[in-house]
């Protein structure tokens, strides 16, 4: 569905938002706008952003990049596993491919259920509401937590979204949906109507069936969180879960994104 409104953005790199949109649609590679530009859309919450987030496929960030630097800019992948980006000057854009624990990894579904609208007076593809929640709600940072993004994008497109696509998202990781959807009723008390009922009713049903697993020595924090865990892996020996085979994520991977943490 395409909507005709076009999101006023009062920012001085607003020029380099325009070039870099239309050389995107010139690459012939399908990609999605996302970050600021699609959490304002969906939440009607204003957001300045310095940069602009792409999403495209795993296998069309190379292309992506490739395509850039070809019209003269510089590309970099600092994490492989998910993000490259591209500069001109101090203006730059994420291409985002996953997500940074592994787990939001972009797939054909993204570009089956994205909404087109008018963005800057390009029209462009959005990341669909579903999967903005889903890659939002593991980042619980200390310097960064994206829960009260997940509470506002529930609060406005509730009652519209792909439920069943949500809970099939989250998967084996359905207790971090729940937790937020148990903050979600205690912000908006007003908006609880927004969940449908049979979607807690599956949740706390799957959490009153589900028993603890005393041999278990995984400890998931590390999806949530690439730093504030690391004492539990370090000292008290709990696996990583975000490693392969528990998690999506190799050892190199997870080691390429734990030493960025210094230079964040």
């Amino acid at each position: 569905m395409e909507t005709s409104t076009a999101r006023a953005i009062h920012d001085p790199a607003a020029d380099f938002y325009i070039d870099a949109l239309t050389k995107l649609h010139g690459t012939g590679i399908p990609f999605l706008v996302g970050g600021a530009f699609a959490f304002s859309h969906y939440s009607h919450v204003p957001r300045d952003t310095k940069d602009i987030d792409i999403f495209v496929k795993p296998d069309d960030c190379p292309r992506l990049l490739e395509a850039f630097e070809r019209l003269g800019y510089q590309t970099s992948l600092p994490f492989p596993h998910w993000l490259g980006k591209i500069h001109d000057g101090q203006h730059f854009m994420d291409v985002i491919f996953s997500s940074g624990n592994g787990v939001a990894r972009v797939d054909d579904l993204w570009f089956d259920h994205a909404p087109r609208t008018n963005v800057l007076g390009i029209i462009v593809r959005l990341s669909p509401a579903e999967e903005m929640i889903w890659s939002k709600a593991f980042i619980q940072e200390r310097e960064r937590f994206d829960g009260a993004d997940v509470l506002h994008l529930l609060r406005e497109t509730g009652p519209s979204l792909d439920w069943p696509r949500l809970l099939m998202r989250f998967g084996d990781y359905w207790r971090v949906l729940l937790s937020h959807l148990i903050l979600f009723g205690f912000v908006y008390p007003d908006k609880r109507q927004n969940v449908p009922g049979w979607v807690m009713e599956e949740l706390i049903r799957r959490l009153t069936v589900s028993r603890p697993n005393l041999q278990s020595d995984v400890c998931y924090g590390t999806m949530l969180s690439r730093e504030q865990y690391l004492h539990d892996i370090e000292h008290w020996k709990y696996r990583d879960g975000r490693e392969q085979p528990e998690g999506p994520m190799t050892r190199e991977q997870i080691d390429i994104w734990t030493a960025a943490i210094e230079r964040k």
